[in-house]
């Protein structure tokens, strides 16, 4: 099946694929195929808390994809609505749109704490950075921020220009979120991993003991060091072994 799926792929291109072409579109696929999805991670570590929820997400284009399946007390949504024109959200705003007016109590209570917080808006690490700062100032102590999309199975994958189709990636996109959490990876307060699965959920917390911060050893945020050190520098894990440090 994944043979025939990539000699489609190719005629329908009409360019010659090498070893390192074909390698890279089954990545692809075999990524998509990985479960548990983001979905099931935000609901499990939601479950975790014993008391009413309240969730944030960052980037929801359709709601159906992940908003409406998110099991909290009170959810908001947050997105521009560029990809997805009915954008039926509570906040059709930028993130830091919505952070601005957040802080000047235009939008919400400036006092409110998420217990989760989901981004997966532009994925860009200039922009995941301030989304991951400003979601650190309201998030509950014991709280989770997920990332979506921080393990990027080639370096075609983590290109920054989305436009680019003409690669074995093809649509895909996880753009340099991954430097991102990397960045969040080194500061020694944070707890943080990311978990193999639906192109990586990065998972990072003030409190909750799902992994220590590391050196900073890839300070150019290179995708050569990434790829070379993949399961240190991220603190790849599993979904049960997530589930085991948090009980822990």
């Amino acid at each position: 099946m994944m043979k025939k799926y990539i000699n489609t792929f190719r005629y329908a291109l009409k360019i010659p694929f090498n070893k390192q072409h074909v390698a890279a579109l089954e990545k692809g696929i075999l990524e998509e195929q990985k479960s548990p999805k983001r979905t099931d991670i935000i609901n499990h570590l939601l479950s975790k808390f014993n008391r009413n929820t309240t969730y944030l997400e960052i980037g929801v284009r359709n709601p159906d994809a992940n908003f409406n399946h998110i099991k909290a007390h009170k959810k908001y949504s947050v997105d521009p609505g560029l990809e997805f024109a009915e954008n039926p959200v509570d906040f059709p705003l930028t993130s830091d749109a919505f952070f601005d007016q957040l802080s000047d109590g235009k939008v919400l209570d400036k006092a409110i704490k998420f217990d989760v917080v989901f981004i997966d808006g532009l994925h860009l690490a200039e922009q995941v950075d301030r989304d991951i700062t400003n979601a650190l100032e309201y998030i509950q102590d014991d709280g989770f921020i997920v990332l979506h999309d921080c393990n990027p199975p080639t370096s075609w994958h983590a290109r920054e220009d989305y436009s680019d189709h003409l690669s074995p990636a093809r649509g895909q996109w996880s753009g340099s979120t991954w430097k991102a959490l990397m960045k969040y990876r080194t500061v020694s307060d944070l707890q943080s991993c990311c978990i193999d699965t639906d192109w990586g959920v990065g998972v990072i917390s003030k409190t909750q003991k799902v992994g220590n911060s590391i050196e900073t050893t890839n300070p150019f945020y290179e995708y050569t060091v990434l790829e070379k050190n993949r399961k240190e520098l991220l603190n790849l894990i599993s979904f049960e072994e997530l589930k085991q440090r948090i009980e822990d």
